[in-house]
């Protein structure tokens, strides 16, 4: 009787498990951009490859640098290479960045990349899955009462969400050209 109780109880708490898995994956993508409508990062329906930046608005110098790099490399590919991605900044304070503030920030660096923010829960959940250090640090007599420091790294993620390839903070946007070059289909 016990390994029967044994049984049944593996045998359910596998659901659980499995329940806890959809919902996590389903939930931690609820992003919103311009106009603070939904933005899907993983919309199986976009065959675009995404470009993925994570960083905050307030950042005085890796992200617009970054993002600046980002834009370049953009400029720098004809227009049925560039049809082919998307790129998006995703804040890594949503408590300060709103879904439209991020989205005119991103607009300032390039048209084509778009802003994203969302609950503090999902931009966790989604900087997790992609092993985005970030951490809040609290800044003594400033105007900015903290910063965010975070690691630097352009995200190629196939529509499903599955990391291709990453490459690291630059200051030239020719590493990003060569990976947009590299997984664009001619």
């Amino acid at each position: 009787m016990k390994k029967v109780l044994l049984i049944l109880a593996v045998f359910f708490s596998g659901f659980g498990i499995k329940h806890a898995y959809v919902n996590y994956s389903s939930t931690g993508t609820e992003l919103y951009g311009l106009d603070n409508e939904h933005l899907d990062l993983f919309d199986p329906n976009d065959p675009r490859i995404r470009i993925v930046y994570f960083g905050f608005t307030r950042c005085p110098d890796v992200c617009p640098t970054s993002l600046a790099m980002l834009s370049g490399a953009l400029n720098q590919i004809d227009q049925n290479t560039l049809s082919q991605f998307r790129p998006v900044f995703v804040t890594l304070d949503p408590e300060r960045d709103s879904a439209e503030h991020s989205a005119e920030y991103a607009h300032y660096f390039h048209s084509n990349i778009e802003g994203s923010s969302g609950s503090v829960q999902t931009i966790k959940t989604l900087a997790d899955r992609y092993h985005v250090i970030s951490k809040k640090t609290e800044l003594e007599d400033s105007a900015l009462v903290y910063t965010i420091d975070h690691s630097s790294y352009f995200y190629f993620l196939q529509p499903n969400g599955t990391l291709i390839t990453k490459v690291p903070h630059t200051i030239t946007p020719e590493p990003i050209v060569k990976a947009i070059h590299s997984l664009a289909q001619q």
